[in-house]
């Protein structure tokens, strides 16, 4: 049986949110689980797990209910703006150099 991941209270939310967020969709477009999991090629189970914001989800099952919903673009929006990374490399921290052995006094 697989464990659930170790998740803070934060990151739970987020997933449930999520969850929610493909479950609205899903509603607005009229579409039942079903026929979202069938176009998706995967179960229905799975599906309502993804919606209730569980989060040993696939990256791919992910990905293909997003294209079915007409959501595949979106992807391209996660991890955009990556302020942290641009700010070190706007720094340009490298490891300092090494200064020269001393030599062992006797």
């Amino acid at each position: 049986m697989k464990s659930s991941a170790k998740l803070l209270p934060k990151h739970k939310r987020q997933f449930s949110r999520l969850g929610e967020r493909l479950k609205l969709a899903r509603l607005r477009r009229g579409l039942s689980a079903e026929l979202v999991a069938a176009r998706a090629g995967i179960s229905r189970q799975s599906l309502t797990r993804m919606e209730a914001g569980e989060p040993n989800v696939t990256f791919s099952n992910l990905f293909q209910v997003m294209q079915v919903l007409g959501l595949g673009d979106d992807i391209d929006k996660l991890a955009t703006d990556d302020e942290m990374g641009r700010k070190l490399q706007d720094l340009d921290l490298k490891t300092p150099k090494r200064g020269p052995r001393r030599r062992k006094s006797e």
